[in-house]
């Protein structure tokens, strides 16, 4: 058989690369006969460069830039340069691993808008910034700042800056940017502000607390005002804590994270040529229906009348949730393996939930 195996990672513990080694070990120890293929893959968030470099080659450009917060200081970052095209993923310097999910009310995107200026600086025509995992909440007024945007305010101290912001020259930035197409690549449709906005709804997840939500909520209202109100509604423009709105301003057009990626490692050619394709990810809920990996891989699946399979940390919806999310079947490494082990030995444990997920799938 054909086996296609494209996950996503799996948050805190593996790659999407090593998510994608380790199911291919575990299903060949099952079945030594099959040819497997691997695509590990990325929604936009951790992960983007490396799989689009696995994809794609091209020359990876290491440099260091400014961390999200006063604590995890200057860190170490890469874009990928392929041709003239560039792929920056924002989570290398702004990521949620980074801020430990504290201090977003200062975390600040401007190590972001430092990879942008030195990809274009780098001959890039067209930059790729992908959106996601983000430990930030200052839409995007960082990386404004970085690209040479000037305001009456701070823009590179977090929400807490942008309470003093009351106008914003965006001139400087726009014209670093000149002549270069810039891509939002996210699959979240969320708008900078509101009850959906940035703020309510990835916010608690980045350390704020729910009684400081209004307030930060509030400054991003603020910033949207001092900038362009229209394009904090438009979808996407709450992407990574308003990274969206940022790029938006600047005149970057948006493209799904998972349809990009997947467009790029040839997903939809790789699974007509498979039998069986295996996706997966930390948690297999309901969110994974919104623009993730696995609803992506499935979708591609379904288009080419292959069954797809999820394999994941765990498994936290029901039989007909699951056929709703595009899938065949789910299998959880927790149920398999218990949360300890899973935790300890995650490639292991993942391997020996493959090598049984062979024995139902593999003829």
């Amino acid at each position: 058989m054909r086996i296609l195996v494209a996950p996503d990672k799996f948050a805190g513990t593996l790659s999407a690369v090593e998510a994608a080694d380790a199911i291919a070990t575990g299903w060949l120890r099952q079945a030594p006969g099959d040819e497997v293929d691997l695509v590990p893959m990325s929604d936009g968030g951790p992960g983007f460069v490396d799989v689009l470099h696995a994809a794609l080659g091209g020359e990876l450009v290491a440099t260091t830039v400014v961390g999200p917060t006063e604590r995890a200081g200057t860190v170490p970052a890469a874009f990928l340069l392929v041709g003239d095209v560039a792929y920056v993923e924002s989570a290398q310097a702004c990521g949620l691993h980074l801020s430990g999910g504290e201090g977003a009310d200062r975390a600040t995107t401007y190590g972001v808008g430092a990879l942008v200026v030195r990809a274009v600086e780098a001959g890039a025509r067209r930059v790729v910034v992908g959106l996601g995992g983000s430990g930030t909440n200052d839409g995007g007024a960082g990386l404004l700042a970085a690209l040479g945007a000037r305001a009456d305010g701070p823009l590179e101290e977090g929400p807490a800056g942008l309470e003093q912001v009351s106008r914003v020259d965006l001139a400087a930035a726009r014209e670093r940017l000149a002549g270069v197409e810039v891509v939002a690549a996210s699959d979240v449709d969320n708008p900078l502000t509101g009850l959906f906005g940035a703020t309510r709804t990835y916010g608690p997840q980045k350390g704020i607390p729910e009684e400081q939500l209004p307030r930060w909520d509030a400054a991003l209202e603020r910033f949207a005002e001092a900038t362009d109100r229209r394009v904090s509604l438009e979808k996407g423009a709450g992407a990574a804590g308003g990274l969206g709105f940022a790029l938006l301003l600047l005149g970057a057009t948006r493209q799904p994270g998972i349809g990009l990626v997947a467009d790029a490692v040839r997903l939809a050619e790789r699974a007509r040529d498979a039998d069986v394709v295996l996706t997966g990810e930390g948690a297999f809920d309901f969110s994974s229906g919104a623009g993730k990996v696995p609803a992506g891989v499935a979708a591609v699946a379904a288009e080419a009348l292959r069954p797809c399979v999820a394999l994941a940390g765990q498994v936290l919806v029901g039989a007909r949730e699951m056929r709703a999310l595009g899938m065949d079947a789910a299998y959880s490494l927790v149920d398999l393996v218990g949360e300890e082990r899973a935790y300890a030995d995650p490639a292991g444990s993942l391997a020996a939930l493959a090598q049984r997920v062979a024995r139902t799938w593999s003829r």
